[in-house]
C-alpha cells in the first residue's frame, strides 16, 4: 500500500463507514493473495495494473498485448519475470491467474470477458462494457451461466463522493429532479486521442491481423491501431469514452435504469485526421421525469472545461468527480408582484385592492421570496482515489463473493444510452430505448 493511501486511511475518521471495501481490504493479510492478469497494456492497462497493485495481497502473473513494446515495458516496470504474451488465450489457460482485467480496445472486450469467464476467471472489464447492445446481452448471459464475479470499469460508482451524493439526492435536498445537464470540453492533442505512434510500429512487433478480428481486413496500419478511438470499427467515440462515465454516475444516484429515448447531433470539425467518428457531439435523452442534456467538443477554443449539474426544483447538485456543492433555492409560497409583471398596468385603486387581498392571503413567511438556503459542499478526503477504491470493491467480491458494485446488467445500461448516441448520430434520427429490457424499440 502507497504511504499516501495509509495516510489516507489513519485519517479519514468519520468517513470511514462511505468507503467499505477499501477499509476491508486494508485489513486482508498479505498472504491472501489474488493473482492477476491483465490483457491490453495501453493506457488503462497500466493504470488498472499500477493501481491493483497498490492494494493488499494483489499481484501481477502475467499481461497479454499486440504490440511487443508493451510487453517489453512491463517487463521494465515489473520486473523480467512476468510472464507477457501476444496471445490472450494463454493467460486464460494459466491455473495460476484469478482474475482478468481486460483494458483492450471496445471491440473486443466482449470476447475478452466471456472467454474468460468461461475459464472460471473473475473480470473487471473497462468501459463501455461492449461495443455493440447485443454483445452486452452475450456478457450478461455468460455471467449468469458461469457465476464469474464480472465488474465494469466505471469508477465513478465507487466514489465516495457520489456516495455521498447519492444519499443527499435521495433525501430530497434538491427537490423533484428537472434536468441534468453536463460536459466535457478539450482543446488537447491527446485529449482528442492523437495518442503517440511508437517509431518501431510494424508488422514485425505489432500483430495487426489479429487486432483487426472480425472488422475488415486491411493493411497494417499503425494509426488505426494506436488510436483505435477514432475509428467507429474499433472503439465508441466520444460516447463510449465520455459519456458513459456521465451517465455511469447518473444511474448511481438516481437508480434509473436509462433513458426511453436518444437524440444526437454533431460534427467532425477540427480533428479531420482521417477519423470516421466526430470530435463534436451533443446529445438528448428522455428519462422517466427529467430530460439529460450530454456535451463533449474536442475542438473548444476556450481551452476546455467540464462541469455536471444536476437540475432539481428546490436546488441544483454540482457533481466533480470525487466531491460535489449544493445550492438550494426555493420557491416561495407567495407567487410575488410588481417587477415584470401586470401589477404595474393597473389603476392605484386595484393595486392596492389586490395587495390588501394578497396579505391576507399569505403570512409573511410565505411571502418572503426567493427563500435561499445556501450552499454545502463534499470534497473527498485528501489522498482518495476513486479509482483505486472500485479496483478495491472488485478484489473484495472476488475473495468474498459479495455482490459487485458494477456488473453486467448496469454496464449495459450505462453502455446502451452511449451507443445509442452514436447509432443516433450516425442514422441522424431519435432511437427509442427500453432500459429495462435493454432493447431498441421500433
Amino acid at each position: 500500500m502507497t504511504q499516501s493511501r495509509r495516510k489516507f486511511l489513519r485519517n479519514i475518521g468519520g468517513t470511514a463507514a462511505l468507503l467499505g471495501p477499501l477499509s476491508s481490504l486494508a485489513k486482508i493479510a498479505p498472504s491472501d493473495k489474488i493473482r492477476i492478469g491483465c490483457v491490453g497494456m495501453g493506457i488503462m492497462g497500466f493504470s488498472d495494473v499500477r493501481d491493483s497493485l497498490t492494494l493488499p495481497g494483489i499481484e501481477l502473473a502475467g499481461v497479454a498485448d499486440l504490440y511487443t513494446g508493451h510487453l517489453t515495458k512491463v517487463k521494465e516496470v515489473y520486473g523480467k519475470d512476468v510472464f507477457t504474451t501476444r496471445d490472450y488465450r494463454e493467460l486464460l489457460e494459466r491455473k495460476d491467474i484469478d482474475a482478468i482485467i481486460v483494458a483492450t480496445p471496445d471491440f473486443w472486450h466482449d470476447t475478452v470477458s466471456i472467454a474468460a469467464m468461461e475459464k472460471g476467471k473473475a473480470v473487471y472489464c473497462e468501459k463501455p462494457m461492449v461495443q455493440q447492445i447485443s454483445e452486452g446481452h452475450q456478457v450478461i448471459a455468460t455471467q449468469a451461466k458461469t457465476k464469474a464475479v464480472f465488474q465494469v470499469g466505471s469508477q465513478r460508482v465507487s466514489s465516495v463522493g457520489l456516495a455521498e451524493a447519492r444519499k443527499r439526492y435521495l433525501a430530497g435536498d434538491i427537490g423533484e429532479l428537472v434536468m441534468v445537464e453536463a460536459h466535457m470540453d478539450r482543446h488537447d492533442a491527446l485529449g482528442a486521442w492523437q495518442y503517440s505512434i511508437p517509431p518501431d510500429a510494424s508488422p514485425a512487433t505489432v500483430d495487426f491481423d489479429t487486432y483487426l478480428k472480425d472488422t475488415a481486413r486491411i493493411p497494417f496500419d499503425p494509426v488505426r491501431f494506436f488510436r483505435w478511438r477514432n475509428y467507429k470499427a474499433y472503439g465508441t467515440g466520444i460516447p463510449g469514452d465520455l459519456f458513459v462515465h456521465l451517465i455511469s454516475g447518473l444511474h448511481f444516484m438516481t437508480g434509473v435504469a436509462g433513458p426511453t429515448r436518444v437524440y444526437a447531433t454533431g460534427n467532425l470539425k477540427q480533428w479531420n485526421d482521417g477519423r470516421d467518428v466526430p470530435d463534436v457531439v451533443m446529445a438528448l435523452m428522455d428519462y422517466p421525469g427529467f430530460q439529460v442534456n450530454l456535451r463533449v467538443n474536442f475542438a473548444d477554443g476556450g481551452g476546455g472545461g467540464e462541469f455536471t449539474r444536476l437540475v432539481g426544483t428546490e436546488g441544483v447538485l454540482e457533481l466533480g468527480w470525487d466531491s460535489f456543492k449544493i445550492r438550494k433555492h426555493k420557491l416561495s409560497a407567495a407567487p410575488g408582484y410588481g417587477g415584470w409583471d401586470t401589477y404595474n398596468t393597473w389603476p392605484k385603486a386595484t393595486q392596492e385592492a389586490y395587495v390588501k387581498e394578497y396579505n391576507e392571503k399569505y403570512t409573511p413567511e410565505q411571502r418572503q421570496h426567493p427563500v435561499q438556503e445556501g450552499e454545502s459542499v463534499f470534497t473527498a478526503p485528501q489522498g482518495y482515489d476513486s479509482h483505486i477504491d472500485h479496483l478495491a470493491n472488485f478484489y473484495e467480491s472476488v475473495r468474498t463473493g459479495k455482490k459487485v458494485v458494477e456488473d453486467a446488467t448496469f454496464g449495459l445500461r450505462a453502455a446502451g444510452p452511449a451507443l445509442l448516441t452514436n447509432e443516433s448520430y450516425f442514422q441522424q434520427r431519435p432511437i427509442k430505448w427500453d432500459p429495462v429490457k435493454m432493447v431498441v424499440v421500433g
